[in-house]
């Protein structure tokens, strides 16, 4: 007992050096999704069709996002090893490659998305939904564009462990993304009441600014500003695209199959009804909020781990990574209990249940979405490991193998039985959540395994 106390210490006493690095990733990601929940608040006052659209556009945009921001979390890994290693010359050119590829890949998802649209109506979605999320889709299709490059300035910033400079430029997106939101849906003032398309042209004009404002942030700022002379490399170097591309690639698979699991229950709800995409949008827009703490802890581990690879310090590596794992655990059992216990309140935060225009379908929603959170509760620990043992994977460049499990976790465990109990059973949508839960806990297991083994490996043979 003394033994496991002795080493729960050592792990425990990383937890502040993590919170440091891990609580402005968590404000930056918890911005990318309180924009979403801001929209998601102030359209939800319109009615549960407007909600649902705003479901149904995200869809499409978070799918192709997923793919930009996953393929850009190869960058923090490197940047992480060639800072630990002091090989100041490979910071800026892992830097210029990688923002010459961001700026490709974020005009090839925009064109990818605005191209295809029209899908939408061909997705045997409620017609009233579709109508709605039309209009939205085209706005928001277009922020792709910054979202995805600045990406590229971010994951630089948290590769040589500043992780501020993206919690302030989303913190700037987010006050004017509110305040656009407010004159642009409700048409305050001079501006028209653009409704669920004013909330779309409020995220596009957020998502330009926060790629602006890092910009500005880190040619200006001293240390960093030495990294980041110019954009593009004054010589391409195809050896280093092609690691680039080699780690980029399969972390962008690990996005795109979580991000299309969760969004595959989007269109599953949707086959249901708009009450029940309305339900599913609440439930997954908190879960979102929760998960982005989880991916900042995730970040800490990454570049933590990617430093110690540089120092080539292994028993360290394997040390820091389990004392990110332990921190996740211990937020996320108060995760848990939060969305236990307050599961029949959170959903007020979006629709008015006194509202006499939407009455009925206010209360389904509402009586529905207490229902997800209580599967969304139980879900936080495993969404939480799986996270952040993902991170340690990506700081350590074990991205190939980790792709593999996530797509057999999700792909051929979770999605069935998602589809089985949401369409077979009677559960409907609490089934499909329950699907979600399968997943997660298939995920965070083997992910863990395939560390553990990895990390016990390779201290054994550099012992």
């Amino acid at each position: 007992m003394n033994q496991i106390i002795k080493r729960f210490r050592n792990y425990s006493k990383e937890f502040k050096y993590n919170l440091k690095l891990a609580y402005p990733v968590m404000i930056g990601m918890l911005g990318h999704t309180f924009v979403q929940f801001i929209d998601n608040v102030m359209v939800g006052q319109l009615g549960t069709a407007e909600l649902a659209a705003i479901s149904l556009g995200n869809s499409f945009v978070f799918i192709a996002m997923s793919l930009g921001i996953g393929f850009s979390q190869a960058i923090t890994p490197l940047i992480a090893e060639a800072d630990g290693a002091k090989k100041n010359n490979d910071i800026s050119r892992i830097f210029e490659h990688s923002f010459l590829i961001c700026l490709f890949l974020g005009l090839f998802l925009f064109l990818i998305v605005f191209l295809n649209r029209n899908l939408l109506y061909s997705m045997n979605q409620p017609q009233e939904v579709v109508e709605l999320a039309s209009p939205y889709l085209f706005w928001v299709s277009i922020s792709l564009i910054a979202t995805v490059n600045f990406q590229a300035f971010r994951q630089f910033a948290d590769g040589m462990s500043f992780t501020r400079a993206a919690m302030y430029s989303t913190i700037v997106g987010n006050i004017i993304n509110v305040a656009l939101n407010f004159f642009l849906i409700f048409g305050y003032w001079i501006f028209p009441k653009l409704g669920v398309e004013g909330a779309a042209i409020g995220t596009l004009i957020s998502r330009f600014c926060m790629l602006l404002f890092i910009i500005f942030y880190l040619k200006l700022h001293k240390k960093l500003s030495v990294y980041i002379k110019r954009f593009f490399p004054s010589k391409v170097e195809i050896k280093r695209l092609k690691k680039i591309l080699y780690l980029g690639l399969p972390s962008a698979l690990h996005s795109f199959f979580e991000v299309a699991f969760f969004i595959s229950a989007v269109w599953m709800s949707g086959f249901i009804g708009k009450n029940s995409q309305a339900a599913n949008q609440i439930a997954l827009n908190l879960s979102s909020m929760t998960y982005m703490v989880a991916l900042g802890v995730g970040v800490a581990a990454m570049i933590r781990v990617g430093n110690q690879r540089g120092m080539m310090n292994y028993k360290k590596l394997r040390e820091v990574a389990l004392s990110t794992i332990f921190l996740i655990i211990f937020i996320d059992v108060i995760f848990c209990m939060i969305f236990l216990l307050l599961n029949d309140s959170l959903p007020l935060l979006y629709l008015d249940p006194n509202n006499p225009l939407s009455l009925t379908d206010v209360n389904q929603v509402l009586e529905l979405a207490s229902k997800l959170l209580i599967v969304a509760g139980v879900f936080q620990l495993f969404d939480g490991i799986q996270a952040v043992v993902l991170g340690a994977l990506r700081g350590m460049q074990d991205v190939n193998k980790p792709a593999i499990i996530i797509f057999l976790s999700y792909g051929i465990i979770g999605f069935p039985i998602s589809y089985y109990l949401g369409f077979y059973t009677s559960l409907s949508m609490v089934g499909i959540w329950l699907g979600l839960l399968s997943g997660l806990f298939s995920s965070s297991l083997f992910l863990f395994l395939r560390f553990n083994y990895l990390s016990r490996k390779i201290i054994r043979l550099n012992d």
